[in-house]
């Protein structure tokens, strides 16, 4: 039996499709990932913007066109936050929501709708299947924060953390296979709260049992202080590339938004990481037509990134959340969001033009990945984009190269 695994969503989604892959391999059946025709359909859905739940419910669609006769099972945050917008469609059989979602397996063959409570502490999952690069683990679930855009927190729970122990587990499971291990969650930034852990201590103990770079996902600013900083930078395997959550350059939206900083507080952590990691990439996501932003707080944010000096940001027109307290904000009006994301799209341009322009001539480690026409690409710690041309290259390897130029997102390179 042939069965379809289609992610739509964050890198925790696509960790716990891993999972679900891996454990119908196991148990016999074709499973893969992407969007092929089968017998079985899975979404794993995602809900982090109503665009995102349009998406979910037109996947249903597109899977019906490849096969007339398939099943479908809708799993994860869109069937969490509402089952019922599935239920109309005749091929959806099994509706599931966040809780446990990964054990779908043991129920194949089920039909209904069960969207259970989330759990109060972390689900133990079997490991993820290895890709052939870079390799995702999950390594925390839930949320605390509660911004006043988000519905996570309702969706995914409250922040729970997975043991020390399995995560070191599944990091040896791969280490051999992969060169860089990809640290992810909900809110990774409170990892190890609830025992007495941290961040920064399965860092320096992952660092003492592997041998391979590693990766962290997004941070919260309150996780930068110097105590994380000096573990991180004696680590032989960290990547320098921090995505430090920001969501806002003006202290007005931020208080509307519900983020517990200022800016200043902010630019004083980018500073720290600076000394630290003077080439360190800094990246970060920035949400614009806030409820009530006015011109003056967008050109505060737009003045504030600049002033940062992204290395990238990921631009995100505000999208209004059902359920949400910016929801019964005054809104902003459409055709302002798209002109606003338009200029903060063209500063981001430029910022990460500098960043890259920074680093030509120069040498540098990249782990290559993904052949791109006549070019093979592949990262820096530092998350700079690198091109190689293919010729004799192999991908998921290390190579040192040196840059020659800037080239379509990031940078020409030889290797030496």
């Amino acid at each position: 039996m042939d069965i379809c695994v289609y992610t739509l969503g964050c890198k925790v989604n696509q960790y716990e499709s891993g999972v679900i892959v891996a454990k119908l391999q196991k148990a016999g059946f074709n499973a893969f990932e992407g969007l092929k025709k089968a017998d079985i359909f899975i979404i794993n859905t995602c809900a982090v913007t109503s665009e995102a739940e349009k998406k979910s419910r037109q996947s249903v669609a597109k899977m019906v066109k490849l096969n007339h006769d398939s099943k479908i099972f809708v799993i994860g945050c869109a069937s969490q936050n509402n089952a019922e917008q599935f239920k109309k469609y005749a091929n959806v059989k099994f509706i599931k929501g966040v809780a446990s979602k990964t054990n779908i397996v043991d129920l194949i063959e089920k039909e209904g709708v069960f969207v259970d409570e989330l759990p109060l502490n972390y689900e133990k999952t079997d490991f993820a299947k290895i890709t052939k690069t870079r390799q995702t683990i999950k390594i925390q679930e839930g949320c605390n924060n509660f911004c006043s855009y988000c519905l996570i927190p309702y969706l995914r729970g409250r922040s729970r953390s997975r043991s020390i122990d399995d995560v070191v587990a599944e990091v040896i499971e791969c280490k051999d296979k992969v060169n860089e291990i990809v640290l992810t969650g909900i809110d990774i930034s409170s990892y190890g709260k609830s025992f007495g852990s941290s961040l920064g201590e399965l860092i320096k103990i992952l660092d003492e049992k592997v041998d391979v770079r590693l990766r962290i996902g997004s941070l919260e600013v309150n996780v930068i202080d110097d105590e994380f900083l000096q573990t991180v930078s004696g680590s032989k395997n960290f990547c320098p590339h921090f995505h430090l959550s920001l969501q806002s350059g003006s202290d007005g939206v931020l208080k509307k938004m519900n983020r517990h900083y200022t800016t200043e507080q902010y630019l004083q952590k980018v500073k720290l990481i600076r000394k630290y990691f003077p080439d360190a990439g800094i990246t970060t996501d920035i949400i614009v037509g806030f409820p009530e932003e006015s011109e003056q707080m967008f050109a505060e944010t737009c003045d504030f990134a600049k002033k940062v000096a992204f290395s990238d940001i990921h631009v995100f027109p505000y999208s209004v959340r059902k359920g949400t307290v910016a929801e019964k904000m005054k809104q902003v009006n459409d055709g302002v969001k798209k002109q606003r994301a338009e200029t903060l799209s063209e500063i981001k341009i430029q910022l990460k033009k500098e960043f890259l322009s920074k680093y030509i001539s120069k040498e540098m480690q990249i782990l290559t990945e993904d052949i791109d026409g006549d070019y093979i690409a592949g990262y820096t710690a530092n998350y700079i984009k690198v091109y190689l041309d293919k010729k004799g290259i192999n991908e998921n390897t290390l190579y040192t190269v040196k840059t020659t130029g800037l080239f379509n997102d990031g940078l020409l390179a030889e290797v030496i």
